[in-house]
Formats: C-alpha cells, sequence, structure tokens
C-alpha cells in the first residue's frame, strides 16, 4: 500500500505531505487502501476478492470492446482462499486474455510461511505462467509489456521476492510485515540500505 500511496501523491490525487501520515492512528493511508483515499476505485479487505474484481473489469473491458489490459496484485498467502481458486477457473473458461496476475512470491503471509507452488497452481487452472524476479524492474517489464489477445489464456507472472529486502534486521522476516519505522528503525534501515556489508 506504501507503493500505491506514493504512486497515488505522483499523480496529484494526494498531497505528498499526506505520506507521512501511512499507518498512524486515524490516518486514511492504512495498511489495506480504502475507498477513502483519492484513487482508490476498491478496497484490498478482505483477501481473496481482487482477481474476481479484475475478471469482472476484463469482461467489462470486452463487453465495451475496449482492448486494454486488466492487472491485480495478488499476494502469495492470499492463494489460500477459495474465491481466488474459482475466480482463476472462471477467468480460464472466459479466456481472458487481457487480464495478468502478478503474484508477490515472498513465501510469508501475516504470521508464517506460505507453502505451494503458485506456476504450478495456476497452470492446472489453465493459465499462461510466467516466473520472474520481483525485484528485477526490467524482467517484470518484459513480462508485463507483450500485448496479448483478448481470447487468450489470462497471464499470472510470478514475480519471486524477498520481504524486506535490503534491510538485514527484516530482510525474509515476519516481523517485517506492517512495519512501520520509528526514527530511529528508519535511519538503521537506511544504513543498511546504504552499506549492505
Amino acid at each position: 500500500s506504501a507503493a500505491l500511496y506514493a504512486a497515488l501523491a505522483e499523480r496529484g490525487f494526494l498531497a505528498t505531505a499526506q505520506l507521512d501520515s501511512y499507518a498512524m492512528p486515524d490516518s486514511r493511508l492504512g495498511g489495506h487502501p480504502s475507498r477513502a483515499v483519492p484513487g482508490v476505485e476498491m478496497a484490498t479487505g478482505s483477501l481473496g476478492h481482487g482477481l474476481a474484481l479484475a475478471a469482472g473489469m476484463a469482461i467489462a473491458a470486452r463487453l465495451d470492446r475496449r482492448a486494454s489490459p486488466t492487472v491485480v496484485l495478488l499476494g502469495d498467502g492470499e492463494l489460500q482462499e477459495g474465491s481466488v481458486w474459482e475466480a482463476a477457473a472462471f477467468a480460464s473458461r472466459q479466456r481472458l486474455g487481457s487480464l495478468v496476475a502478478i503474484v508477490d512470491r515472498n513465501g510469508w503471509q501475516l504470521s508464517c510461511r506460505t507453502e505451494g507452488e503458485p506456476a504450478e497452481q495456476f497452470r492446472a487452472f489453465g493459465w499462461t505462467c510466467l516466473e520472474v524476479d520481483g525485484h528485477d524492474v526490467v524482467a517484470l517489464r518484459a513480462a508485463l509489456s507483450p500485448r496479448r489477445p483478448d481470447t487468450g489464456p489470462p497471464v499470472a507472472v510470478i514475480a519471486r521476492t524477498v520481504k524486506g529486502r535490503g534491510v538485514g534486521f527484516l530482510q525474509d522476516r515476519r516481523e517485517s510485515h506492517y512495519a512501520r519505522l520509528s526514527p530511529q528503525l528508519l535511519a538503521r534501515a537506511l544504513k543498511s540500505l546504504a552499506d549492505p556489508s
């Protein structure tokens, strides 16, 4: 959500100064974006609804004869929700080739590790799967850039990432989920990013 809020500020939906209130009490900039935030069209909770909503948007674009891709971001912990797989089956049956699901495959959910291989699961539902280093912007852009036929199989981009990457005391740790850094921890994190040794 922090990256989304930064992008919304860059596009003029939010004042840049509002970003300082991220995850603070009474702030509308929470860990899960809500429609109270300008530019947010749908709330992100409850988890598991995003793929179904995206499939609906892809169908709407098809009916409106709009050639526009529909992209949804999923966490790998979210894949435990049955509604994700109902939507995956629907999207495959409808041959929603304009639908792209990016799965942040960092191996963590809120309180524990995730299991399973998302690429195998999406392939079993008839999706085309691409696996990329989620920290490699060039690889992500290459996976997302080709125009795909509207009536082809939907595409899942499995972006392998490391939670908290580059910040040693948070990297690949449960504690980095929803981490709000105090000024002291922020200074420590910035130092870790500047000098990873």
